[in-house]
This record gives C-alpha cells, structure tokens and sequence, in this order.
C-alpha cells in the first residue's frame, strides 16, 4: 500500500512537471526574457525548505493529504526539466535550424522533427533527476496524510523505533536507485539504437 503510494506521487507529480515544464523550457529559450523571469520564479521555489512549502501549499488550498503533496512534488522537479530543456535547444546549432527553415519546415515542425529529436538526450538528464529527486522528496508526503513511505520514516522517528525507520528509508532508496538504473538502461538502448 505505502509503495503505490509512493509511485503513484512520483508518477503523477512528474508526469504533471513534464506537460508544463518542457513548453516552459521552450518558452525560455525562444523569449529569453520571459524565460529569465520563469527560472528566476521556479528556482526561488526551489530553494523553500519542503515542509515550509507543503505547510504554505496547505494554507493556500485548505486541504490536507495528497492534492498539496503532489502540488509540492511538481514544483520541485519543474526545475530540472525546465532548465534541461533550456540547455537542450541553446545546444542545437543556428545552422541546423537555418537548414530546417530551407526545407520548408514551419516551427511547428522544426520543433517535433528537428530540434526536439537533438535536445533529447539533455532533456531526458533533466527527468531523471527530477524523478530521482522526487522519490526522495515525496517521503515528506507522510506528513500531510499523504501517505508513501514517508509514513513508516515519520512513525520510526516518533516511535524511536530504528528497524520501523529502516522500513521506510530502505524501500524509498532502493526505488531511487531504480529510476537511476532505469533511465541508464533505457539512455544505453537508445544510444545504442541510434549508432
């Protein structure tokens, strides 16, 4: 139960960071100074404490359990996938997009075909640390009754119960090192496909 939980956090929260987070990414690199002002804001809530941010989140709602939780995991991993989708399309060369344009490509199709296939690799770095990271972060869900492993950390810790903190830290690690092994895998495959 406390490892769908978990996941569900994960999965839910990165898969809302990533419909907002790669068009702001876009966003910030074709007008830059929209995009300063986009990072400066997701990077300034990056750097509130998890717990002062849930708390505020809560007050803000007025709820209680998963709704803030997930809202807080969302805006912790948008900087990453923000920031990698940035860094993705300022490394494709004016050529490469000037060769598009000579081809008839409109934007629309100069993003999809061209310039999302070459950002690829960096923005897939940004997902997996926003994934890694949220894993780690969602076991403060526990707190506001959201639940994950998070809970079994909090009871331990409560409780001075060492092997009930073990419960919870233990499963929540070894998840963390699963997403990792699972994007190296999948980079390798696809790095492999590609040669």
């Amino acid at each position: 139960r406390l490892g769908a939980q978990h996941i569900f956090l994960v999965l839910f929260s990165l898969f809302l960071a990533l419909l907002v987070g790669l068009p702001l990414g876009i966003v910030c690199f074709y007008w830059p100074r929209t995009g300063h002002a986009v990072l400066s804001v997701i990077g300034v809530i990056q750097t509130i404490p998890s717990l002062a941010l849930l708390a505020f989140l809560i007050s803000l709602l007025g709820l209680i359990g998963t709704v803030p939780a997930i809202l807080a995991l969302f805006l912790y991993a948008l900087l990453p996938i923000v920031q990698s989708t940035h860094a993705g399309f300022s490394e494709i060369s004016s050529s490469m997009r000037q060769a598009a344009t000579a081809l008839g490509l409109d934007f629309r199709l100069r993003l999809f075909l061209i310039e999302f296939p070459l950002a690829r690799t960096m923005i897939l770095s940004g997902i997996k640390v926003a994934a890694v990271t949220s894993v780690g972060t969602a076991t403060i869900a526990a707190f506001v009754g959201a639940g994950g492993f998070g809970e079994r950390i909090a009871q331990g810790l409560a409780l001075n119960n060492t092997s009930m903190l073990l419960a919870g830290a233990i499963p929540s690690a070894a998840l963390a090192l699963l997403i990792q092994g699972g994007f190296f895998i999948f980079e390798r495959r696809w790095v492999h496909r590609r040669r």
